[in-house]
């Protein structure tokens, strides 16, 4: 297999090759928040739909809700590098294939990353349906996506996550909505590997631990783009209840119909937080 650098400049090239655009934003869509993807394909005639697959060193996306594509426009006046789909741990992949496609946003040029995903309520305030701002992360994952060589090129080999989500964003973001009269709550995600559900008692262990919503995504993703020293902006969507705390069975179903249904209110965020960069 070729080097990372090499890989990086392959993919790198082959997008550029589609469309020069040089993205300041680069976005990633959760479960059932796919509307973005929709909307700058109908606002930017410019813009392009690339599939992973025609990507080269690009995993496939396997699960369902993830579109597996990149593409490249200006949504809201912003040049814009969307995911509509991501890689998770428990497709198989090892961490460095899930965060590849973060590292190829940064060479293309972007200095903010929003990451997006439908995570479960673990703290009564945190309800399905509701917009939670990731303040802070705890990684449960058992592996980190920087182990291993060091790639200098791309970042320290100790990099600093005191601030992992950006302070100053997350600012931006409450004022956004304050203007939109669109109610947002702040809190902790903690990613879990899956592809199972969390038990109770793990859910009352994350819970103890400071956690207020818990996926299986983000965290390797907000590593790798703050390694780069990306500027990172989080937002969850609660779509269930977590284990124990709901009487009902988790399924991915209800993960994806309480996405579209938060879609409005999410996509309203997402577009004045976009006007403001």
């Amino acid at each position: 297999m070729a080097p990372l650098s090499q890989q990086l400049d392959e993919s790198t090239v082959a997008i550029r090759d589609v469309n020069s655009l040089q993205p300041r934003v680069g976005l990633i869509l959760g479960s059932g928040l796919g509307s973005l993807a929709t909307r700058i394909k109908e606002e930017d005639p410019q813009a392009t739909t690339l599939p992973y697959d025609q990507i080269p060193h690009f995993p496939s996306s396997t699960v369902e809700g993830h579109a597996g594509e990149l593409i490249l426009g200006t949504l809201n006046g912003t040049p814009l590098a969307l995911m509509a789909g991501r890689f998770h741990y428990y497709e198989g992949y090892p961490l460095e294939r899930v965060v590849y496609p973060v590292r190829v946003l940064g060479r293309l040029g972007i200095t903010q990353l929003i990451v997006t995903n439908a995570a479960g309520g673990i703290t009564p305030e945190q309800s399905p349906g509701c917009l939670m701002l990731i303040r802070d992360h705890i990684n449960m994952l058992g592996a980190n996506p920087l182990r291993g060589n060091n790639p200098e090129d791309l970042g320290p080999r100790f990099p600093d996550m005191t601030e992992a989500y950006s302070g100053r964003l997350r600012t931006l973001a409450r004022e956004v909505a304050a203007k939109q009269a669109l109610s947002i709550g702040e809190g902790v995600y903690a990613a879990s590997l899956g592809p199972s559900y969390e038990t109770p008692a793990e859910i009352e262990l994350l819970a103890r631990s400071g956690a207020n919503a818990v996926g299986m995504s983000t965290v390797p993703e907000v590593i790798a783009a703050r390694h780069m020293e990306i500027e990172v902006l989080g937002i969850s969507c609660i779509s269930n209840h977590a284990a124990g705390i709901s009487p009902h069975p988790l399924t991915h179903d209800e993960v994806m119909e309480t996405g579209r249904e938060a879609a409005p209110a999410f996509e309203k965020l997402i577009l004045g937080v976009l006007a403001q960069l």
